[in-house]
């Protein structure tokens, strides 16, 4: 039985190897908690039927990269490499929050945005001067 374990794992390397063509990195950057939903493009057709599957998950509902991986019992890492390919094809894509969305042409940037924002930075720099706000 052991040996047939250690097949197992040996043949499950493989054709996540050759799943993801050899690469390891995929080409954007992309967290566990990444939101994708389904885009306009279309996967290439040498793209593995994996990313088929991701493109009907996608098209249910948003999915986030850990999820997909999950539901595809297939590493992470090689899952963001087939998400990085699809993203490439515009065939999936990162929504941008609604609370962080431009509210129309020349209004800028949301008040939530803004706060995020200086929130990030305060963390960031939590010893750096801060202006005089405006009263």
């Amino acid at each position: 039985m052991r040996t047939y374990g250690r097949v197992a794992e040996e043949s499950a390397f493989v054709r996540t190897y050759t799943l993801t063509r050899g690469r390891t990195k995929p080409r954007h950057l992309l967290a566990l908690e990444t939101v994708l939903e389904a885009g306009q493009g279309r996967p290439g057709p040498a793209q593995a039927e994996e990313c088929g599957e991701i493109l009907a998950l996608c098209r249910e509902s948003r999915r986030s990269v850990v999820e997909l991986a999950g539901r595809l019992r297939r590493p992470v890492t090689a899952v963001k490499v087939l998400v990085s390919d699809l993203l490439d094809a515009d065939a999936l894509v990162v929504p941008l929050p609604q609370s962080y969305a431009d509210t129309g042409a020349g209004s800028g940037p949301s008040t939530q945005l803004l706060a995020a924002v200086t929130a990030g930075l305060k963390r960031k720099w939590p010893d750096a001067v801060a202006y005089p706000q405006a009263g």
